[in-house]
């Protein structure tokens, strides 16, 4: 009604609109239980698929729609969209490049306040584990493309403020060791630790929706932001040397180059190109899973209170 889309091309299932309206896609946004059968549906049709995040509701129903695409050679595409910004691919540049030497430890914080209750957030209160499943989802994300590896093992605290309106905890405090691999990423094997901070409830001072992120290096710190704004030039990152402050070692403002097309635009400007070349993209759904299975093991590790082991797949 909104957009005067006529009746004749609305459904209230998938099945019909695929048999009815000419694609060669489908981009499924439903919430998470609908995105497995839809894209299962979708795929088992014919048609390339591109999901939203989380795209699953556990690895292995992940790893089973992943076959299907597999089976009938067909794009299966997570819209990973903060990965689509000049902060984090510059970042992951730098990691690959070793310009300031190894990689040993990295610091993110994320805090936004979504604190009290309004009628036009209450579905959003009432999430599972609205931080880790809804938000930290694409940190994760995040964490395995500057790295260019997997986790290992992840604990992690969380907490519902008492003025909060969330259901369930909508802050985290976590620790995850990643599984290093010195011919991909210039990092000790299993030497690279990642603390993370994020509130979904935070009366604190707004971090962008990428996050802060301190990233230090044998010879340095890199600073960054990202995603203050959907064109990417809000991208912010500083590299620090070792030693700042000593002659011809001063901290420094890099000019990030701009991206071709920023958050979902570059979501979709990848899916198309893989669709048209039949590349798996970087964010394919095999590729993909080793960032839910972060999250899944972060929620874990909520729940029991200890470390828990990232699934491998």
């Amino acid at each position: 009604e909104e957009i005067d889309v006529p009746v004749s091309r609305c459904f209230n299932e998938l099945s019909p609109a695929i048999n009815s309206v000419a694609a060669d896609c489908a981009v499924i946004t439903a919430s998470l239980p609908a995105h497995v059968p839809s894209a299962t549906t979708a795929l088992e049709a014919g048609l390339h698929v591109l999901m939203e995040k989380p795209f699953a509701g556990s690895v292995q129903a992940a790893q089973s729609v992943v076959e299907v695409a597999q089976k009938r050679n067909l794009i299966l595409m997570i819209s990973q969209n903060y990965r689509f910004f000049p902060a984090p691919q510059y970042a992951r540049t730098l990691v690959q490049e070793r310009r300031l030497g190894k990689l040993g430890v990295i610091h993110v914080d994320f805090r936004r306040d979504q604190v009290r209750y309004s009628d036009q957030h209450a579905w959003h209160f009432a999430l599972a584990d609205p931080l880790l499943v809804d938000m930290s989802i694409h940190h994760f994300d995040l964490m395995r493309m500057i790295t260019g590896v997997d986790a290992k093992r992840i604990r992690c605290s969380t907490w519902n403020p008492p003025y909060s309106s969330y259901r369930d905890p909508p802050a985290a405090e976590l620790t995850v060791e990643m599984a290093g691999d010195p011919e991909t990423a210039g990092l000790e094997t299993e030497g690279l630790t990642i603390t993370y901070r994020g509130s979904w409830s935070s009366t604190g001072e707004r971090t962008p929706w990428a996050g802060i992120w301190h990233m230090e290096f044998e010879n340095g710190e890199v600073v960054w932001s990202g995603r203050a704004d959907q064109s990417g030039k809000g991208d912010r990152l500083e590299i620090r040397p070792f030693g700042d402050g000593a002659a011809g070692r001063r901290s420094r403002r890099e000019r990030l180059p701009l991206v071709p097309a920023a958050g979902r635009a570059g979501s979709l400007r990848a899916f198309l190109e893989a669709v048209r070349s039949g590349v798996e993209p970087d964010t394919s759904g095999r590729r993909n899973i080793g960032s839910i299975a972060l999250m899944y093991a972060a929620v874990r590790a909520a729940e029991s209170g200890r470390w828990e082991d990232v699934e491998q797949v």
